[in-house]
């Protein structure tokens, strides 16, 4: 297999990366000598000490003056300098059993999630009974997984009774939320009611609809996914769709989502984006999902597919009319220039809604459009950067915007007493370059497991180790790449 080297500016950070504490159910640990980042948007702070027990975040104190902590508590992990910050939520994730007919076993995900930072996870739409388990044996630290808030998918059009009975059958496995998508008008104002009767959250993937943004304002929807709906609301009359466009042909559907951001009036525009901070609607973009769609060879490129892309993934990333998402049979440079444009419309039109007062969180969307699981968060991370947000802004909306979404803005998404024990720790300065959150180690250099820029994810209070999870990963797919040999976007 090609070697593919990622170089990055080594900042003088060792954070101790003895692997001896991984995945140890231990009562109490302090994370010593570590820059803070709190997550709130202010600067990092420090060095603390961090005193964890029973999972929660107890003491910090001045690494330089207090040494009354690190005589106390036995199990010590040294931050060395190094940066902590609050685990990172993604709010658009998938829990995925098989891809393109094969089977992918599911630590490959979630290792990949916890090493990417990824402490919770906000799963749209995938097989209940089995993600109801894995939320349960993850809350029980059975299994090493992220923190998983379930929302099953309800997707189409239907009849209010079984909208009902439905919603219903939910309520009762005790389900977080719900996701809604591609419904018309009358099914989403109906689902809508009932979401609100039995207090459930609401993620919407609007689509092109008789409804839009407008509709999820009226109805108080929780976060709006991705941009649908947004610049629609803002139209004169309906997109300038061709004669012959045919919604169900994907590369249709997105060649013309990405000419639609231009038709929106910015007047318009600016009273949605204000409707939706009034009516408290967050919204969730996922600017990575759609970026193979403005860069096509970035996209099949990643040095990451190498060692970490399941050939389950590979082989549903190609282009196909049977994979949703794969839709690049037919994609061509005018395609996008449109999207880069499309970007750059999008990205003012979230930094206008920020600064009305509204509330942005990240999510990946992995699984399809050559997105892989954790890697793909990390990436909306730096688009959303590119986007105009400081860093810290960034940082915040992953982690304590993405918690108060969720209900959880007591307990989760920031370093603080009081808090849940769930952090990274970070061999460098994010603050200064987001990429040092990023597997340094895709094609380890001198075979040392220890270089990662993300060495210890923290949930609940126990520490896994990310180069342990990463290594693990590698192996993974070298053994499901034997027994499925794709070689599509991966080069031997």
């Amino acid at each position: 297999m090609r070697t593919i080297f990622w170089f990055f500016s080594f900042l003088s950070f060792a954070v101790v990366a003895d692997n001896s504490l991984h995945n140890q159910k231990i009562d109490e640990l302090l994370i010593t000598d570590a820059m803070v980042v709190v997550g709130v948007g202010t600067p990092p702070e420090g060095p603390y000490d961090i005193h964890i027990k029973d999972g929660i975040i107890k003491q910090m104190g001045n690494s330089r003056v207090d040494s009354d902590l690190r005589k106390s508590v036995e199990q010590h992990l040294n931050a060395d300098g190094g940066y902590v910050l609050p685990g990172l939520i993604n709010m658009h994730a998938h829990t995925m059993y098989q891809r393109a007919g094969i089977d992918m076993a599911q630590p490959y995900q979630h290792y990949l999630w916890l090493a990417c930072g990824i402490t919770s996870i906000r799963d749209l739409g995938s097989d209940l009974d089995e993600t109801l388990k894995q939320r349960e044996q993850s809350a029980k630290h059975e299994i090493i997984a992220p923190r998983m808030f379930v929302y099953p998918g309800i997707w189409g059009n239907h009849l209010e009774a079984d909208l009902e009975k439905t919603i219903t059958s939910y309520h009762k496995k005790k389900v977080d939320g719900l996701k809604f998508g591609m419904m018309d008008k009358q099914t989403f104002t109906a689902a809508s009611k009932l979401a609100k009767k039995y207090g459930l959250k609401v993620a919407n993937h609007v689509g092109v609809e008789d409804m839009n943004a407008w509709d999820n304002i009226k109805a108080g929807t929780t976060t709006i996914e991705h941009w649908y709906g947004v610049p629609d609301a803002a139209l004169k009359g309906v997109q300038n769709f061709p004669p012959d466009m045919n919604y169900s042909n994907e590369l249709h559907r997105f060649r013309y989502a990405g000419r639609l951001w231009r038709e929106a009036d910015l007047d318009k525009l600016d009273m949605v984006l204000q409707g939706m901070v009034d009516a408290s609607v967050a919204w969730n973009p996922t600017l990575v999902i759609y970026e193979a769609s403005r860069d096509l060879q970035r996209a099949i490129s990643s040095p990451w597919f190498n060692d970490y892309l399941h050939p389950g993934l590979e082989k549903f990333f190609q282009p196909s009319a049977d994979s949703h998402g794969s839709f690049f049979w037919g994609w061509t440079t005018t395609d996008e220039v449109f999207w880069k444009n499309n970007y750059q419309i999008w990205f003012k039109a979230l930094r206008d809604f920020a600064e009305k007062g509204g509330i942005i969180t990240t999510g990946e969307d992995a699984g399809y459009i050559y997105q892989v699981f954790g890697f793909g968060l990390l990436r909306e991370l730096q688009l959303q950067q590119e986007a105009g947000f400081h860093p810290l802004e960034v940082i915040k909306h992953a982690t304590v915007n993405s918690a108060k979404v969720l209900g959880q803005g007591e307990k989760l998404g920031q370093v603080r007493i009081g808090y849940t024990a769930d952090l990274i720790v970070v061999n460098g300065n994010p603050i200064a370059d987001l990429s040092v959150l990023w597997p340094r180690n895709i094609q380890p250099l001198t075979g040392d497991e220890s270089t990662g820029g993300i060495i210890w994810t923290i949930k609940d209070g126990i520490p896994y180790h990310a180069p342990t999870m990463l290594k693990a990963v590698r192996e993974m797919v070298k053994t499901s790449r034997a027994d499925n040999p794709i070689n599509y976007l991966v080069t031997e």
